[in-house]
C-alpha cells in the first residue's frame, strides 16, 4: 500500500473528526480510534475503502497494546500516529480534587506516552514514521482556571521535545499541535469542570470558566483548516517540531516567550552569579 496509514485517535467530533475527514479525501487510508462499540459499528457502516473504526480506551494499557498488535498484523505498519483524544478540564488548582487530576492526566499524558510508545518499535524496524501530537496553546502558556490543563499538555510537549531528539537518528519525526480556541466541542458539554468552587477564586478561575462556556461555537479556529494544516506538515520534506494554530494561538505563545525572555535578563546577573568561582 503506497499510501500512508493514519492512526487518529478520537475521531468522533472537533479536529479529529475533520483530520480523519480530510485524510480520508485525500486517498490516505485511516484507523480511527473510538470509545464506543456503537460508534465503530455505525463508522463502519460506512464501508470507506480507505478508512477504518476501531474500538480503543486510551487509558488502557493492555487495549493499546492489542490495538497496535492487530493493526500491524492487518495492515503491515503505521505511518502516522495522531494522539488527538484527550478531555478538557476547567478549575482552580485548588478547587480541584486529586481524583480529578488523575481523570485529566490519564488521556492526556498517560494514555499519549503509552500509545507512542507501543508504536515505536514498528516505527524503529520501517526507520521511518511520524508521531503528531494534539497539544494546545496551553501548552505553552497557563491560563487561571485552566492549570490541571495546561499541567498535562506541558508534559505532554515536554515528552515529546525529548522524544524528537531521541528518534531523529532513527528516522523518525515528532510534531507537536499547538491550536487555539477551535470550533470543536471541547468547550462544550465535554468540557470537565471542577465539582469544588471556592468563591475567593470567582475572579480568575472563575472568570476563566464563564468565558470559555461563552465562547463554545463562536471559536475563531476552523477545525478543516486545522485538518489541512497537519496534513502539509505531515507531508512537509522538513516538518517542524511545533505547529501553532489560529490567531490566538500565535498571541498567546508569543506573550509566554516575551515574558520567559524578560525574566531571564532580569535575573541574568543572579543567574550568572549562582555558580562557583
Amino acid at each position: 500500500m503506497k499510501n500512508k496509514i493514519w492512526l487518529v485517535t478520537g475521531i468522533s467530533s472537533g479536529l479529529g473528526k475533520a483530520l480523519a475527514k480530510s485524510v480520508i479525501e485525500k486517498g490516505d487510508f485511516v484507523i480511527g480510534t473510538f470509545r464506543h462499540e456503537s460508534q465503530v459499528v455505525e463508522f463502519n457502516k460506512k464501508n470507506l475503502k480507505n478508512a477504518k473504526a476501531i474500538l480503543l480506551d486510551i487509558t488502557d494499557e493492555k487495549n493499546i497494546d492489542n490495538s497496535i498488535d492487530k493493526i500491524i498484523s492487518e495492515y503491515g505498519k503505521i505511518d502516522v500516529l495522531v494522539n488527538n483524544a484527550g478531555v478538557g478540564f476547567v478549575g482552580a488548582i485548588e478547587e480541584t480534587s486529586m481524583q480529578e487530576v488523575r481523570s485529566v492526566f490519564e488521556p492526556n499524558l498517560f494514555g499519549t506516552i503509552k500509545l507512542t510508545q507501543s508504536i515505536l518499535p514498528f516505527m524503529r524496524k520501517e526507520k521511518k514514521g511520524h508521531i503528531v501530537q494534539i497539544s494546545s496553546h496551553g501548552g505553552i502558556k497557563g491560563f487561571a482556571g485552566f492549570g490541571i490543563y495546561n499541567a498535562s499538555k506541558f508534559a505532554v510537549e515536554g515528552f515529546s521535545e525529548a522524544l524528537a531528539q531521541e528518534i531523529a537518528p532513527l528516522g523518525i519525526k515528532v510534531s507537536i499541535v499547538e491550536p487555539g480556541p477551535f470550533r470543536t466541542k471541547f468547550a462544550g458539554n465535554g468540557l470537565g469542570l471542577a465539582k469544588n468552587k471556592i468563591d475567593d477564586y470567582s475572579q480568575t478561575a472563575g472568570a476563566f470558566r464563564t468565558k470559555l462556556k461563552s465562547v463554545d461555537g463562536k471559536q475563531e479556529g476552523d477545525p478543516v483548516k486545522a485538518a489541512k494544516a497537519i496534513i502539509g506538515l505531515v507531508n512537509s520534506e522538513n516538518p517542524s517540531l511545533r505547529l501553532p494554530l489560529g490567531k490566538v494561538a500565535l498571541m498567546t505563545i508569543g506573550m509566554k516567550l516575551d515574558s520567559v525572555k524578560s525574566d531571564l535578563e532580569t535575573n541574568r546577573k543572579v543567574a550568572e552569579n549562582a555558580v562557583y568561582e
